[in-house]
This record gives C-alpha cells, structure tokens and sequence, in this order.
C-alpha cells in the first residue's frame, strides 16, 4: 500500500462520519447502528438515501447539497476513495452526510427494515461475466428488499451498455415499475429543472466516459416487497471496453 493511502486511511480513521466494517470486522462485531441510523447518527427522522458503489462520492455530496432535509450515505469498499467524499463533507459541514466503508455484499447487515427509502447506482462495474455480482440483479435486488421501503426508488446511472440492458430485462421480466428510462439522459427531452439538477451531478468516472463520448443512460424503478425475483435468460452483448482507455476484460462477444 502507499504511503499516501496510508496516510489516508490514517486520517479517515479519525472522521466522524466514516464506519469501516469489511468483512472481517462485521463477521466479529455486529453493527448495533443497524435500524436505528436516524436517531444514532443523523439525529433526526428524515429519509435516507444510499449510494452503493459511491467512489469518490461525488454523488453522496452532491445530492446532500441539494437536499439538506434528508440523509445521505455513500457505501463503497475503498476507502481511499472514500476520503475524498468524507472530507469534502466535513469540510463543508454537511451533516446529513456518512459514509459506510464494506463489501455491498453484506449490505443488508448495516439496515433495518424499511430503513432506505432510495438506492443509487453510479457508474457501477457492469461484472459482465458473474450475474451475482451485478449491483442490479435479483441476487442484490432480495437484499436491498431487506431494508428498502416497499415500492422503494432505485436509480441506475451507467455508461455501460450491457448494465443498462441488462437491467432492462431484469425489470421487464419482474414486471417491476419503471419511472424513468433513458439512454441518452443528457439528450433527452421533457426532464423537469429539479431532475436534471439532480442528475447532472458528474462523477470522476462520468466525465471519462463524457470526453469519450459514450452516452450517459440512466433508469428509475420501484422496487415491491412482494413477488418472486427471476433472472432473465437473455444473452447481451458485451461492453467494447472495460475501463477508461483501456480494452474489454473478455474475448466473449456476448453474456448472460
């Protein structure tokens, strides 16, 4: 590890509103926050919002500038990414703003039931070959469940082709609600002032993909407590590219 992560994660340690519980901590010590977020750290009763995969946190900040009356947490499990989003938060006083550093895995082991009232998910790594992996499929959508309020919001923001379709026929094949879809967001017409306020929020990874000029696509769907989640069994083609500057991962020309 370097020694500016180092330095980082020393410094983070000292961040009030920084929790770390990888795997190997949560496995020992069970998080006592769990359900009870509002009135042990945010001190009041107002939604929450999570960000999973937050990087840098640019959208965990962002969305708190906007909406100072509800609780933001951004989840990622990098911490040096991590810093960036925290201490910008401090600085700025934010304090309907924390963020939770572990593997989103294990997320529903840090809320309670009806304790989210929204997921967002920035620019999430499409995990083109493993479906479990997806931050979209049914195998996370049962998890988010456990705590999502029901009919709860979750928002998908990617540049990625494979994610968005395959997500896509995730939610058609659940029949799930869909509010908003786009695959062209900053293109599209009859968005009111206040959502493209809300989505124009960039993050590190987004302006990479803008220079490319890669479309933005983004959906919004309601998420039901009730039905069984099937995953689709369609073949997608995949993503050209895996990273910015750099070649896909797979010689495969389509997944599942």
């Amino acid at each position: 590890m370097s020694k500016g992560k180092l330095q980082k994660f020393a410094e983070m340690e000292t961040f009030k509103n920084v929790f770390q519980y990888p795997f190997s901590v949560i496995s020992e010590v069970p998080f006592d926050m769990k359900g009870h977020w509002r009135e042990e750290y945010f001190h009041n009763s107002n939604p929450i919002i999570l960000e999973l995969g937050c990087g840098k946190g640019e959208y965990t900040v962002g969305l708190a500038r906007i909406y100072p009356n509800i609780n933001f947490i951004g989840v990622d499990i990098k911490g040096a990414r991590i810093y960036t989003g925290a201490k910008q938060a401090l600085e700025e006083n934010l304090t309907n703003v924390a963020f939770l550093r572990t593997s989103i895995e294990i997320i529903d082991r840090f809320f309670g039931p009806d304790e989210v009232e929204e997921i967002w998910l920035t620019f999430s790594d499409p995990q083109m070959k493993n479906v479990h992996k997806r931050l979209t499929s049914t195998f996370f959508m049962n998890r988010y469940r456990h705590f999502l309020i029901d009919n709860g919001l979750v928002h998908l923001k990617t540049d990625s082709n494979f994610l968005f379709t395959y997500t896509k026929y995730m939610v058609e094949k659940n029949h799930l609600p869909v509010l908003l879809c786009t695959e062209d967001l900053y293109h599209t017409n009859g968005l009111d002032d206040r959502t493209r306020e809300i989505l124009g929020i960039h993050t590190y990874y987004e302006n990479q993909w803008i220079e490319r000029g890669l479309n933005i696509k983004y959906m919004k769907f309601e998420l039901p407590h009730t039905g069984e989640l099937v995953e689709p069994d369609v073949e997608i083609e995949l993503d050209n590219y895996r990273s910015y500057k750099r070649v896909k991962r797979s010689s495969l020309d389509k997944a599942k």
